[in-house]
């Protein structure tokens, strides 16, 4: 318990949970307050600060999930929130479903309105906590936890804290939920009653079996053009490390179709690119390593003489009701720790050298082709390529970028691994700005943009956003790519109607954002150095004006570019 508090005193359950959380290593307790708060609040003015997590106000829920989750990106540490009852849970989930499709491990809670109506603490005040109840608060979020559970006594505080975070932490990782009563929280307990904490941590991360290693490498040796997919590394980078000198030492092709967490350097020899047609051609070997989505059936299926390894904590993905990817061969285990296996079981055959020499000219006209696509975008409206490659340039050595339908991942230059974080699969819309809120908390000297189409700027909550920035004084980059409409909608009708009605109207039903509000106005509100772009060509000033705003005044900075509408991204 907080050394401030004496011993043999009694702890609110309040107090206990804040004083776990901080125990078991999160270091943010990211909140949206309501009349379930009271005695949170209380413990929060009880304790001192070092001893409990740092409270941030978030005025809106989907901004407090999609905080902690871009926090872990580039941290690797799981943090926690709370929101109030149903309301505040069923603006969360959204965030809680986007954090599961990713395996990102935060702790939910919400407030749960009074059980009891008179004679206990904590009991029914309001008309609301009449209205809010539920018999299955829960409900709103089981189908995407890993673990749910509603606290009942106050003493369960620090054991459900632990369980819940180091369910959370163990792979295959993701966010976990508990239910809040107002009265155990408010109702005090003897610290006597429960044992210190002690620990909880999350599962080792399961080791591949060497028979099937094995059988990878025999296949490998035989292999003319062997391919690994990946999607997603570790924050830490330990698994494109490895993944850097086997696909160099091995002649192994890599591809990041569906990217949500770059992998590798796009100047790496053996890096393929992002188009799932382009990595899979020619292949006799598939290795995806934890990809939920290796690629589309219906475009890319690999023939059937191709062999098809899937690695990962869950290599039949068990959370999608439907995945019917062709598996000869399916390896539980940590992918870093696979990779190993396989480096050590592998057998230099004749066919590594060309490997080798292949992969380096596919790798080379691979980047002059993306350079070709990105030079002539400057025009007014600009290419989203060109908008990507400027944005590229101004990274440095350690920036990061998180994009929703914002940046074309190929046409950049990442010069290593979690530079470019992409939307979960999942799809929720308005993540990339609050989860780039989360990652500049973390580290406010780095450089961090989001960089999202209008139509999720507008899903993000702007006012929210911008006003978390301001609070907290985080000098966040915020790139508006502005189309004027959803143009993944009009794509995808296109795609499913090329000759339609739809797609020969000027304007598609559904998908204009038309008359558009003034996006400048909204971040300018909310404390952001602002501009506006409409051609290309001005745009490596405006980001070098941005930059010196940011690294001098250490404010956020919005730009609204205008971008051409386009087929392809």
């Amino acid at each position: 318990m907080p050394e401030n508090i004496e011993k043999n005193r009694e702890s609110t359950g309040a107090e206990a949970l804040l004083a776990a959380l901080r125990f078991h290593g999160v270091s943010y307790f990211f909140a949206n307050a309501g009349t379930d708060f009271p005695p949170i609040i209380e413990a929060i003015s009880q304790i001192p600060p070092s001893e409990i997590p740092e409270p941030v106000t978030v005025p809106h829920e989907t901004a407090s999930v999609a905080m902690a989750h871009g926090y872990y990106l580039v941290t690797g540490e799981p943090q926690a929130i709370m929101v109030h009852v149903n309301v505040g849970l069923a603006n969360a989930v959204m965030g809680v479903i986007n954090a599961a499709s990713d395996n990102i491990p935060v702790l939910v809670m919400s407030g749960r309105t009074p059980i009891t109506e008179q004679g206990r603490k904590g009991a029914r005040m309001t008309p609301i906590q009449y209205g809010q109840e539920m018999y299955h608060q829960a409900s709103l979020v089981a189908d995407v936890v890993k673990y749910h559970y509603e606290m009942r006594y106050p003493e369960q505080a620090e054991p459900l804290v632990a369980r819940a975070l180091a369910a959370a932490a163990s792979e295959p990782a993701g966010p976990v939920y508990l239910s809040l009563p107002r009265e155990p929280l408010s109702e005090s307990f003897p610290d006597t009653r429960i044992p210190a904490p002690s620990p909880r941590p999350a599962a080792t991360p399961a080791q591949p079996d060497p028979g099937a290693v094995a059988r990878v490498a025999g296949w490998l040796a035989e292999a003319r053009a062997p391919v690994i997919l990946v999607q997603r590394g570790d924050p830490g980078g330990a698994l494109s490390q490895t993944l850097q000198a086997i696909a160099t030492r091995h002649g192994i092709g890599v591809g990041e179709p569906f990217s949500v967490r770059n992998v590798m350097p796009s100047a790496h020899p053996a890096f393929l690119g992002y188009d799932p047609g382009e990595v899979l051609d020619g292949a006799d070997l598939v290795i995806a390593l934890d990809c939920d989505i290796p690629w589309i059936e219906a475009a890319h299926r690999p023939g059937d003489a191709v062999r098809i390894v899937h690695v990962g904590p869950d290599p039949h993905f068990l959370k999608m009701p439907v995945r019917g990817y062709r598996t000869d061969l399916a390896i539980q285990s940590d992918p870093t720790a696979f990779l190993h296996a396989l480096d050590a079981a592998a057998v230099p055959g004749q066919t590594v050298a060309d490997r080798v020499s292949s992969l380096r000219e596919r790798a080379l006209q691979r980047r002059s082709q993306v350079a070709a696509s990105a030079s002539g975008g400057d025009g007014s409206p600009m290419s989203a390529e060109w908008l990507s490659r400027c944005l590229s340039e101004v990274l440095g050595p350690d920036g990061v970028v998180f994009s929703e339908l914002g940046v074309v991942a190929g046409a950049m230059d990442l010069q290593g691994p979690n530079r470019l974080f992409s939307n979960p699969h999942s799809g929720g819309l308005g993540w990339a700005l609050p989860a780039a809120l989360g990652a500049q908390l973390a580290d406010r000297d780095r450089l961090t943009v989001a960089c999202i189409g209008d139509g999720s700027y507008i899903f993000a909550n702007p006012v929210a956003c911008h006003q978390i920035a301001n609070a907290l004084e985080l000098p966040l980059l915020t790139i508006v790519k502005n189309n004027g409409l959803w143009n993944a909608v009009r794509r995808s009708v296109r795609n499913a109607y090329p000759d339609g009605a739809a797609a020969r109207m000027n304007t598609m039903p559904l998908t204009s954002l038309a008359p558009a509000p003034d996006y400048v106005k909204v971040a300018e509100a909310g404390g952001a150095h602002v501009e506006k772009v409409t051609s290309g060509s001005d745009l490596p000033d405006a980001l070098a004006r941005a930059l010196t705003v940011i690294r001098e005044k250490r404010q956020q900075v919005m730009i609204d570019v205008a971008v051409e509408v386009s087929d392809r991204f």
